[in-house]
C-alpha cells in the first residue's frame, strides 16, 4: 500500500473506527441537540466546534503521555498498547450488553425552549463538557498509541489523527443541530439505540481482539 505523511496503512482502520465512534450517540451528541434547541442552530454548531476542540487537548495529554512511555522502553509502549487494545473491548462488550437490554437514549425531555442565553455560553459549555470528561483522555491514551509507530513523532501523529476525529464528529455533530427535530425522534428511539450500540460494540470488540493478538514489541 502506499504511503503518504501520515496517511499509512493504519489510517484507514482509523477513519472507520473513529467514524463509527463519532455516530454512537453519547454526552456530546446529547449536549448538541439541548443547546440546539435551547438556542437555535448558531448554539448547536458553536457546542460542536467547542467540543471538538477539546479533543485537541486530550490528543497533546495523550502524546506527552506515550512519549514519556517511550523513552522508557518499547516493552513498556507495548504493554500500553495491550491495555488500550483490552479497554477497547470492555467499551465494546458494555455496547452490546446496552444494545441487548434495549436501552433507550435519554433525549426525551431535553428539547425545550427556556430563556436566551449569552452567545459565548454554549462555547463554555462544549468546550469544558469534552476537556474535563475524564473518559475522553482516558479513551485517547488507549485509542491513538494503535495507530502510532515507536518510529512516529508523537505528537504530531496525535494532532493529525485529533484532526480527523475533529472534522468527522463535527460533520456528524453538525448533521444532528440541522434536522434536530426529526433526529431527536430516532435518536430516542429503542430500535436505533439498540441497532447503533450493537454495531458500535461489535466494532470495538473485535478491533480490540485484532490489535491485541497483533501487538509485537519493537
Amino acid at each position: 500500500m502506499v504511503e503518504w505523511g501520515f496517511i499509512d496503512s493504519q489510517f484507514w482502520p482509523f477513519l472507520i473506527a473513529i467514524t463509527l465512534l463519532s455516530l454512537s450517540p453519547g454526552v456530546d451528541t446529547l449536549l448538541v441537540i439541548r443547546n440546539t434547541a435551547r438556542g437555535g442552530v448558531a448554539d448547536g454548531v458553536a457546542t460542536s466546534v467547542a467540543i471538538c476542540c477539546g479533543l485537541f487537548v486530550h490528543a497533546t495529554i495523550s502524546a506527552l503521555g506515550i512519549s514519556l512511555i517511550l523513552l522508557q522502553s518499547a516493552w513498556a509502549f507495548h504493554v500500553l498498547k495491550l491495555l488500550g487494545a483490552a479497554y477497547l473491548i470492555w467499551l465494546g462488550i458494555k455496547s452490546l450488553a446496552a444494545a441487548r437490554s434495549g436501552q433507550r437514549l435519554p433525549v426525551e425531555g431535553m428539547l425545550h425552549s427556556s430563556s436566551p442565553v449569552p452567545r459565548w455560553q454554549p462555547m463554555k459549555e462544549g468546550l469544558l463538557s469534552n476537556v474535563l470528561n475524564p473518559k475522553t483522555v482516558i479513551f485517547y491514551m488507549a485509542f491513538l498509541p494503535q495507530f502510532i509507530a515507536p518510529s512516529d513523532p508523537a505528537l504530531l501523529k496525535s494532532l493529525w489523527l485529533a484532526s480527523i476525529h475533529f472534522v468527522i464528529a463535527n460533520l456528524w455533530q453538525i448533521s444532528v443541530v440541522i434536522m434536530v427535530g426529526g433526529a431527536s425522534k430516532w435518536l430516542a428511539s429503542a430500535r436505533f439505540a439498540q441497532w447503533l450500540n450493537g454495531l458500535t460494540g461489535g466494532v470495538l470488540v473485535l478491533f480490540g481482539i485484532k490489535l491485541a493478538l497483533e501487538q509485537r514489541p519493537t
